[in-house]
This record gives structure tokens, C-alpha cells and sequence, in this order.
């Protein structure tokens, strides 16, 4: 099998594939953060780094790349994810007129010169509108919606476009039920002992008080918001394990079956005995359903962009172990 993946990131798609215990393939990935990269290589040291998406080229059955990089391959899949706050309903909503909408393009492009058997791409969820623009340039297949919390700790609702190539050479779309409900909470994931690094001060949560009105509540036996780069006040998410202070919101996240989803304006925590704390970059792998210190050769700081930034991995496993029953 032939993978080529577009903004590889960590690579978490390799995690996915081996989840379904297949280790016959070979990975390309075009990704140029330096700390993915790293964690990459580490974890999955025979991928195969094609560099910069927008040095792609593939003619004559040939991938190449800027550092002339060249090999005979037909690929099976191909894979992208890009960075999403043009389309998110969290961020400007720019859009197509966003400078950095022109990687979609590049994707395009990409997949009308590769022709893989299967293509999947995945974004957040957007205005219909926008939507519809990405259908229209990708074969007008619509996207299944697939909310993370099925399959995980945490509320992530992303749109999922899955093609399969016909012998026309124009592609149909793949239907993917949903997952199945597994009932996993935020109790389930967090660790028992955390360095007190991560705890808040009694003058932090008393400040945290008087902002009540934008916070957003964790209980441990909900969801967890949506992990998002976009957060602000020391940008990590928070948890909450019981209520100290009443208010209407807090009581709106106590009273609701799931977690709230983070916003740029939101402030995302949980509580562990009368104290808040940050979620530890241990725990955010686990509501990303990726394994136990996977990125933890880099900085924290990395890892949470990383995790905030990626898929959740039994989301996609769940989508490929459909492909896979086919490739």
C-alpha cells in the first residue's frame, strides 16, 4: 500500500493504520514544522519526508519535490489536513479569500495529478457555503460529519469528504456510518497524580471569579471541549472535577450531557479537588486517542499545538478500517 499524506503533521494517520494492524506500506508524508517532523521520525522512523506541500509535483507515475526527491509509485491514498481557522465558525471565517486558502488549491491539484484510489480530507465545521465550495472543487461529494466525543473524552466536530476513484476516473463518495458510542468521559482519561505545575494559585482562582460569565465548565463525568490553538489566558485547556462556585453557565455545563466547545473568547478548565488545573499534554493525547507520551520528545508547549491541531485517531481509524476492507 502507497500513502501519501499532505500536512502530515505528526503523523498521527500512521498511528491510526497501525491500530488496524497493517505494517505493509510505505508513507510519504509533506509536512515542515520541525518538532512534527521529529515526533514523527521518532515514533515512525521508515516515513518518507517529501517536504513542503507547494514543491509536489507528480508526472509519469514520479512524485517529485524541490530537492529533486523522485519515485515510481501509483499511491493508494492520499490524505490532507490543513490548518482550518479560515473556514472555523471559531475563527475570521475568511475563507476562500484567506492567503492561506491557496493550500487548498494545492491539494486540488495534487489529487488531480496523483488520481489515488481513495482520497480523504477532513476540516471543522463551516458555513454551508464554504462547504459547498470545497465539494464543488472535489467532485461534488459532501462530507459526513463525525462528532470525536463518539470515540473519545472530547466534543470535536469535524466534516469528513471520503472519495473512492471509478473506472470514469471521477470519484463517487464512500458512505461511513457512524461510530459507535463508547461512552468514554473525562474521568476516564485524566491522570491521578499531576505535577503541581499545573495547578492554579488561590489568587489565579479567585481572579478566575470574577470572569465567570466567559468561562467554561469540565465536569469529570461529561466531555471536554473541543482542543483548540485558539485559546487564550495561558492557552492550554482546563478541567473541572466538582463546583465550587455557582453561576448560571457553570450550571448549564453541569446540566448538559457534553462538554462545551472552546471559542476564542472562552477560558476552558477543570477543578480537581477545590483546585483548577491545566490539562497535562498527556491528557490531551488521550482525548486525541493517541498513545501514552507519543509526542513527549519535544517541549510541552509543542505538544500541545500539535495535539490542539490534530484529528482524533479512532475517528480515522474508524473511517479507514471502511477503505481498507476494499484496498
Amino acid at each position: 500500500m502507497k500513502i501519501l499524506s499532505l500536512f502530515d503533521w505528526m503523523s498521527c494517520w500512521q498511528i491510526a493504520i497501525n491500530k488496524l494492524w497493517i505494517t505493509d506500506y510505505t508513507y510519504y508524508a509533506s509536512e515542515i514544522d520541525k518538532y512534527a517532523i521529529q515526533v514523527t521520525q521518532h515514533n515512525y522512523p521508515n516515513t518518507i519526508q517529501v517536504w513542503d506541500v507547494t514543491w509536489i509535483e507528480y508526472k509519469n507515475n514520479c512524485l517529485k519535490t524541490e530537492n529533486t526527491f523522485m519515485v515510481n509509485e501509483r499511491f493508494d491514498l492520499l490524505i490532507w489536513w490543513s490548518p482550518c481557522q479560515w473556514f472555523s465558525f471559531a475563527g475570521k471565517q475568511l475563507n476562500f479569500e484567506d492567503e492561506r486558502s491557496k493550500l487548498f488549491f494545492e491539494f486540488v491539484r495534487i489529487l488531480k495529478e496523483v488520481k489515488p484510489k481513495y482520497f480523504l480530507l477532513e476540516n471543522v465545521k463551516m458555513k454551508k457555503e464554504f462547504q459547498d465550495v470545497i465539494s464543488e472543487y472535489l467532485y461534488w461529494v459532501n462530507p459526513i460529519e463525525i462528532n470525536s466525543s463518539l470515540v473519545s473524552a472530547q466534543n470535536r466536530k469535524r466534516l469528513y469528504w471520503v472519495w473512492e476513484l471509478q473506472e470514469d476516473w471521477t470519484y463517487k463518495k464512500v458512505e461511513i456510518e457512524q461510530p459507535e458510542d463508547r461512552k468514554i468521559y473525562l474521568k476516564d482519561i485524566i491522570e491521578n497524580e499531576v505535577d503541581k505545575w499545573y495547578f492554579f494559585s488561590e489568587d489565579i482562582m479567585n481572579n478566575l471569579k470574577k470572569y465567570e460569565s466567559n468561562s467554561r465548565l469540565s465536569p469529570l463525568d461529561l466531555k471536554s471541549s473541543t482542543l483548540n490553538t485558539m485559546q487564550w489566558w495561558h492557552r492550554q485547556p482546563k478541567i473541572c472535577a466538582m463546583q465550587v462556585w455557582q453561576s448560571k453557565n457553570f450550571w448549564n455545563a453541569w446540566g448538559s450531557d457534553k462538554g462545551y466547545t472552546i471559542k476564542t473568547n472562552t477560558w476552558h478548565w477543570v477543578m480537581w479537588e477545590n483546585y483548577i488545573r491545566k490539562l497535562t499534554p498527556l491528557e490531551c493525547e488521550r482525548l486525541q486517542t493517541v498513545p501514552d507520551n507519543y509526542t513527549s520528545i519535544v517541549s510541552n508547549s509543542q505538544r500541545y499545538k500539535m495535539l490542539w491541531n490534530w484529528w482524533t485517531v479512532d475517528v480515522i481509524v474508524h473511517i479507514l478500517s471502511n477503505l481498507f476492507l476494499n484496498l
